[in-house]
């Protein structure tokens, strides 16, 4: 066998390995590691979570800042490596194609690859103005050399390692993997959260927050746009162990997207429910935006109010209606023609603390296109921006005059057999340097009323908070 060929090399363990205790014992020593977190499945989404580091010579790191002209390579120990040529998406398309397997015999899409996210900002390489720069990179993607992929639905577990001239350390890795999972008992689990109120802490306050919603119905009312995404941020003082809010956070709050990135000084605690782009291998391509939403209630018969009222509201029905048809047009720009359709539209979807309204859009990429090309088409998603999505950025880059970092982008997984999968970013709170951010909002179109975005963006930012304990807060 050539030398130089990509290889996988796997071991299958017959049980479900505990998620926590994976990422307690075998990521958080690395500096840089990931954990796609189906903590919610459901039926057709969140069987699989992977877990994993960029270990083994061939592991590395992709960092990235819109401007920069060269996208920056660190090794799988966090130090520099080196620079590659161009933009992250350049520099993905050159990686994933080097290093391309197949692996059919592997039951999931993430057949190594990169895991990280793309920043709001990104958007300054996909055709708009970069008029903020956000405290975080841009672009963080990390090589999933050494992972952990466990099967929710089966109830097993499967170690993946990518090599290429070392093969022996590889399955080293695999034997040594297999014997600590069987070995180890999960750890205990507290679970300690408390409701915390961090409206007082608003980067906006709800006085300005009202009068940028009236800003926003102006520019409705005058015809530049027919939606728009408008949202505030809380950043806090924060000084807890980011991964130990994580898995309060994932019992509190769990979604299918959910994620926690350790990625050096940034970390992302993440408990999307939203899917951005799904490809897979043969080429089909799903998105799956959410627009409207609405508080669970306690008590089952208003709970079942809320939701009806919710599916029939005219307002979040528009919502959604105007992101369908800007993420039919964004496929439609990559897509084969004529292979764009909606195979469900207007879906309530019922999670921990809110009903969702989801719509669904599918298409297939014609032969010689990929996940990140089309991504770069459709970044960022329309669900974060509004319609039409040019116009409506540069009002809210006016109206929010901040960076939404990587609130509002994307984050999951590129796969070397030519798979992806992204969420968007929300429901999300971000650490670094003893800061924890969290971003939230809503769409307003043109009749919405200003309390109510308010108390809607309120309810959204509650979600990641869930979490913390008043330890976490410096």
């Amino acid at each position: 066998m050539a030398a130089s060929e990509w290889l996988l090399r796997y071991a299958r363990v017959p049980f479900a390995a505990d998620p926590e205790h994976v990422q307690e014992q075998l990521c958080a020593p690395h500096p840089y590691s990931f954990w796609l977190d189906s903590s919610r499945t459901m039926p057709g989404t969140g069987r699989f979570s992977f877990l994993g580091f960029p270990g083994g010579a061939h592991g590395e790191v992709l960092r990235y800042r819109v401007g920069s002209g060269a996208v920056q390579v660190l090794d799988g120990a966090g130090e520099s490596a080196g620079e590659l040529p161009g933009d992250i998406f350049a520099a993905l398309r050159r990686r994933l194609a080097e290093r391309h397997v197949s692996a059919a015999e592997l039951p999931f899409d993430l057949k190594g690859g990169y895991v990280g996210y793309f920043g709001y900002e990104l958007k300054g390489d996909c055709g708009s103005p970069s008029t903020h720069r956000s405290p975080t990179p841009d672009a963080v993607w990390v090589a999933a050399t050494r992972m952990v992929a466990i099967d929710h639905e089966l109830g097993e577990t499967w170690l993946v390692a990518l090599c290429r001239d070392d093969e022996a350390e590889a399955r080293r890795w695999l034997a040594t993997t297999s014997d600590h999972l069987a070995g180890q008992a999960p750890p205990a689990r507290p679970d300690a959260a408390e409701e915390l109120d961090f409206s007082d802490l608003l980067r906006v306050s709800r006085d300005d927050y009202l009068a940028d919603v009236e800003s926003c119905l102006e520019q409705l009312r005058a015809g530049e746009s027919y939606e728009i995404c408008l949202t505030n941020e809380v950043a806090l003082g924060f000084a807890g162990d980011p991964a130990a809010a994580y898995r309060r956070q994932r019992r509190h709050n769990p979604a299918p997207y959910a994620a926690y990135l350790g990625l050096g000084d940034v970390q992302v605690l993440c408990s999307s429910p939203e899917r951005f782009l799904r490809v897979r291998e043969d080429g089909t391509c799903e998105s799956r935006p959410i627009k409207g939403t609405a508080p669970r209630q306690d008590d089952p018969a208003a709970d079942d109010v809320v939701r009806k009222e919710l599916a029939a509201s005219e307002k979040t029905r528009a919502e959604n209606v105007m992101i369908v048809d800007l993420l039919r047009n964004d496929f439609g720009r990559v897509c084969r023609m004529g292979s764009v359709h909606v195979p469900s539209f207007l879906a309530v979807e019922s999670y921990a603390t809110v009903h969702q309204l989801v719509s669904t859009v599918r298409g297939r990429l014609p032969a010689g296109t990929d996940a990140v090309e089309l991504t770069r088409a459709c970044f960022p998603g329309g669900s974060m921006t509004g319609a039409p999505k040019p116009r409506t950025m540069e009002i809210i880059d006016e109206l929010e005059d901040r960076p939404r970092g990587v609130y509002s982008g994307a984050l999951g997984y590129f796969g070397l057999s030519g798979a992806a999968d992204l969420n968007i970013v929300i429901r999300t709170a971000v650490a670094q340097d003893g800061e924890l951010r969290v971003g939230a909002g809503g769409a307003i179109v043109l009749d919405s009323d200003p309390v109510e975005e308010y108390e809607e963006m309120l309810l959204k930012l509650h979600a990641p908070l869930r979490g913390l304990t008043t330890d976490d807060l410096g």
